[in-house]
């Protein structure tokens, strides 16, 4: 960070600033108050002394009323006026010698008020007394400010993890809650298991582990399942990010790890769970990730606290990171994270499962289905999942009904991939026909090579930044492809391009996003799968899109004759699988003619009427055998 940055002139904070407004706000009330109630609403008239008299010797005065020096005359014809009487001697005296006799005297009627009450305390005291109040609450609350700052320069090191009751029932997540994740479950409930009878293992010699690393791709479910094990054990759980750690000042990460164990040993048994640990806890001295001195510091200390750990301490860390591969080695090593549990994106049955949890507290039609929905949704994460129900049932809610039925389910589904559909983005007539033969194209290349996944929906709605899609799902589920799949797969991205060249002899920019994903793969291809007949069996880059051996990005385990050949070896892949779709199309123009314009006429086709339509032209459906 550039010096000069941190030497910005200081402003005032703005709950000062709040407080200071509030203060002079209070005193304008009070001052407004004040005058209301001491400047009398009638205008009084003013008398001398010789005034009064003359007016009592007339006979025009109904009542006198004596208030210390204050002397206040009631006429006989309503006026009200005031005057002041000499202090050293009373009314009566004074009129006399004014020439009022005390016949006069006596018929006027006279009453004497002592000053005396809170009233009149208040009334002489206030007007001094308010400006020293004031004073002193705006004193008051400015060394408040000063004292509150004073005391978070004190706690600046402490750990700001936030602590999960195992008696909270309302936050309490066991394994029940979590579906799929088998095998996750069954090396996670020894960790339980060990929280709750640790002397089992002790007598035998074993030692605990001391930390647990969950590794998966976002969504899967690993902050779910640290969770659950705390809920299981019935332990605290203590859970924070690992950015939390890390601030401008040098030191203070370090600090709060120091805090953060000690209020974990202190509350043993427990858990302390550090999300996404791949901010502290990168490989160091490579310059990946900034070379923040203060993160390799928060590092360090983490690394000394989990060696600090006797056999019986009886904390457990669990961390998060779906970045595994950039974590430094010492941080991996056993001793310290002992166990590596790695969560896949559910398949198909536990989809299922996952979907039921998330259905518990939503009404369902009759007609719901959920194997079919998840056997729609390969590749979704848990997190994806949830999201599919909460959107069907705002869907139903939004339609004012009670219920969620399959086709919100099945809408939620297109949703959560590509986004809400835009149906106030008209097309032209040429642009919708456009995208017609674009999407047929991708469509009829699918469902003539052997191993490209069936189509089941085609439309030329606009959803999220698509103008239109081809959804196509597998027939079963897999875990490997092999390269035969992965070439139909490109020639199927290049569909569209091929249909719009074909039919209409120019380009648009509709394809861009099909050549980038099959560029990527076609990359791939060659330099992290081994699939290139020139290139052979060499991984040049790993999986996470960097080149090997911890280097930059920029760097390269290969000289510029090899970046050469794998932009050759890219090309041709590329150009073959355009000649396949090009040759397809070219075979069966007729279909692709009539599965644009059916598209143009109804703008969605559903997996039945898009099959009508192939097998009315001699193609035959991928079904599953």
């Amino acid at each position: 960070m550039d010096k000069k940055s941190n030497k910005q002139t200081p402003k005032t904070p703005p709950k000062m600033s709040r407080q200071v407004m509030t203060a002079i706000l209070i005193f304008m009330a009070i001052t407004l108050v004040y005058s209301l109630v001491s400047d009398p609403a009638t205008e009084v008239k003013q008398y001398s002394l010789s005034e009064i008299a003359k007016n009592v010797v007339d006979g025009n005065v109904s009542k006198i009323t004596v208030e210390g020096e204050k002397v206040k005359v009631e006429l006989k014809d309503k006026t009200i006026g005031e005057g002041k009487k000499e202090p050293e001697s009373a009314l009566s005296d004074t009129l006399i010698r004014y020439g009022v006799t005390p016949a006069q005297l006596s018929s006027t009627p006279m009453e004497i008020k002592n000053e005396s009450g809170f009233g009149y305390w208040m009334m002489n005291i206030l007007p001094f007394a308010l400006p020293m109040i004031l004073i002193i609450f705006v004193v008051w609350m400015f060394l408040k400010q000063a004292k509150g700052g004073a005391m978070q320069a004190f706690t600046f090191g402490q750990s700001k993890a936030r602590i999960t009751d195992p008696n909270d029932k309302n936050n309490r997540v066991t394994f029940k809650d979590v579906a799929g994740a088998k095998e996750a479950k069954i090396e996670l409930a020894e960790i339980v298991d060990f929280l709750k009878n640790p002397k089992k293992f002790l007598d035998i010699g074993a030692r605990i582990p001391k930390g647990v690393i969950l590794t998966g791709a976002p969504g899967t479910g690993k902050t779910l399942l640290a969770r659950a094990v705390a809920g299981e054990a019935g332990v605290p759980f203590f859970h924070l990010s690992g950015s939390e750690f890390v601030e401008m000042f040098v030191g203070v990460g370090a600090s709060r790890v120091r805090d953060l164990f000690k209020m974990a040993k202190r509350a043993a048994p427990s858990i302390v769970f550090i999300d996404e640990i791949d901010a502290v806890g990168r490989v160091r001295g490579t310059g990946v990730g900034g070379g923040n001195d203060e993160r390799e510091q928060t590092l360090n200390q983490i690394l000394v606290e989990m060696d600090g750990f006797e056999p019986n301490e009886k904390v457990i860390v669990m961390a998060a990171t779906n970045r595994s591969d950039v974590l430094d080695p010492a941080l991996m090593r056993p001793g310290r994270f002992d166990r590596r549990i790695t969560l896949d994106l559910p398949d198909r049955a536990d989809r299922e499962e996952i979907l039921k949890i998330h259905a518990v507290k939503k009404p369902l039609e009759e007609d719901v289905n959920i194997k079919v929905v998840a056997e729609r949704t390969p590749g979704f994460s848990g997190a994806d999942l949830y999201s599919l129900m909460n959107e069907a049932a705002i869907l139903a809610a939004r339609e004012e009904r009670k219920k969620v039925k399959q086709f919100d389910l099945i809408r939620s589904i297109e949703k959560v991939m590509m986004g809400p559909e835009r149906k106030s983005h008209l097309l032209s007539i040429q642009e919708k026909k456009i995208t017609a033969y674009h999407e047929a194209g991708h469509a009829l290349v699918a469902s003539v090579l052997p191993y490209a996944d069936p189509v089941h929906k085609v439309s030329i709605v606009s959803r999220g930044n698509a103008g239109g899609y081809t959804l196509k799902l597998p027939l079963e589920e897999r875990r490997l492809q092999s390269k035969k799949e992965f070439l139909d797969d490109i020639a199927m991205s290049l569909g569209g391009y091929v249909a719009e060249e074909m039919i209409f002899g120019d380009i648009t920019t509709g394809p861009s996003n099909d050549l980038q994903v099959a560029t990527n793969l076609a990359r791939a291809m060659v330099t992290r799968w081994g699939m290139s007949d020139e290139i052979g069996p060499i991984a040049l880059e790993s999986d996470g899109g960097r080149t090997m051996f911890g280097r930059g990005v920029d760097d390269k385990d290969y000289s510029e004759r090899v970046s050469a050949l794998i932009d050759s070896e890219v090309s041709k892949i590329m150009n073959n699988a355009f000649a396949v779709a090009k040759k397809v199309l070219n075979d069966n123009k007729n279909v692709l003619d009539a599965i644009a314009n059916k598209l143009v006429e109804v703008e969605t086709l559903e997996q039945d009427e898009y099959n009508q339509i192939i097998i009315a032209h001699g193609i035959k459906p991928k079904v599953k055998e």
